[in-house]
This record gives structure tokens, C-alpha cells and sequence, in this order.
């Protein structure tokens, strides 16, 4: 029951990925959760790494599209001075906002991946999908008062996957570490 859980990869923070790891894996398209993945929950207006980031990805011509539970005005505000596409209330762990992508993008599981913070929604969503997955830790440490119950939940699940899975207990800094 545990294994819907497991991600594909673990890395320190999106910022990490380079488009080198995503082709070297097959990735065509970034789907990306919002809150303490891309931004800081608490501060939307992202920082200079995220734009950086972003330009590295885009020149690579790798699509990086926002998956987020949120409510459509929430992602828009947050999201217009960057300026990317983004799929609202997502339902995650449901699979409706990464269907909705792979309708758009006529992708196939193998090219996607679903970047993320939270083993319950982000990486469940993407098992539940079929797509690779890739953990980050959250970009800050505190959260907004409707995810803290799933972080207690999810310490207990992440430190059984990693006795089970001989996860490293460091994040890696790229898709191979």
C-alpha cells in the first residue's frame, strides 16, 4: 500500500535538475507542483534562482507546466510575472490535472514527470498517473495549515520506503546521484 508513495528520483530542489538529466531520462515535458516546489508557499513572488532556472529549462526547450491543487485565481497571481501555463485544482492525488497535460501535450507516460514536495499528492498523483516522479524538499520549512497534517503523515511513510527501498537518507543533487 506504501509503494503508491515511492517516488522515481529524489533531489535536493528542482533548481538542481538540469535539462541534461531530464533527456538523459527521456522527460519531454515538466509538470511541477506550485507551493514549496517552485515557489516558497509563503512568498510568490519566486526568487532569481527560479528564473534562472526557468530560462536553462526553456532554452532546452523542455515545457514546464504548473500542476496545482489551488484554486485557479491562487496559481494565476502567483504565477503571472512568470508567465507559465498551469492546470488548477489538479486533484491530486487524483490523476485529473496530469490527464489534462498529457491530453494537451499528446505525451506518453514515459515522457512525463510530476515534480513535487508531498508523498501524498504530488508523488501519489504521479504513480496513480503512471509517470515518473521526483521528491524535492520543500522550499521552506514552514507550511500553510492545510498541509501540515500530511507532513506528519508523510515522515512515518518516507522513513518506511526508505528502510524498505534502501532510499539514501541524503537527497541527491540530480536524477542519478
Amino acid at each position: 500500500m506504501l509503494e503508491r508513495y515511492k517516488p522515481t528520483w529524489m533531489v535536493e530542489s528542482i533548481y538542481d535538475l538540469t535539462p541534461e538529466d531530464l533527456q538523459n531520462h527521456g522527460i519531454k515535458v515538466v509538470m511541477t507542483d506550485l507551493d514549496n516546489t517552485l515557489i516558497a508557499w509563503d512568498n510568490p513572488n519566486g526568487t532569481p534562482e527560479l528564473k534562472s532556472w526557468l530560462e536553462i529549462i526553456a532554452a532546452a526547450s523542455i515545457p514546464v507546466i504548473v500542476v496545482s491543487n489551488n484554486s485557479h485565481e491562487r496559481v494565476e497571481k502567483a504565477l503571472e510575472h512568470i508567465g507559465l501555463p498551469f492546470v488548477s485544482r489538479a486533484l491530486k492525488p487524483f490523476t485529473k490535472g496530469i490527464n489534462q497535460v498529457k491530453d494537451e501535450f499528446k505525451m506518453d507516460n514515459q515522457d512525463l514527470v510530476l515534480i513535487g514536495d508531498q508523498l501524498m499528492t504530488d508523488i501519489a498523483a504521479a504513480n496513480n498517473a503512471g509517470i515518473k516522479s521526483i521528491l524535492v524538499k520543500p522550499l521552506v520549512e514552514s507550511d500553510a495549515w492545510n498541509t501540515k497534517p500530511n507532513r506528519f503523515i508523510e515522515k512515518r511513510i518516507k522513513n518506511h520506503l526508505i528502510k524498505k527501498h534502501d532510499f539514501k537518507t541524503k537527497w541527491g543533487n540530480s536524477l542519478d546521484d
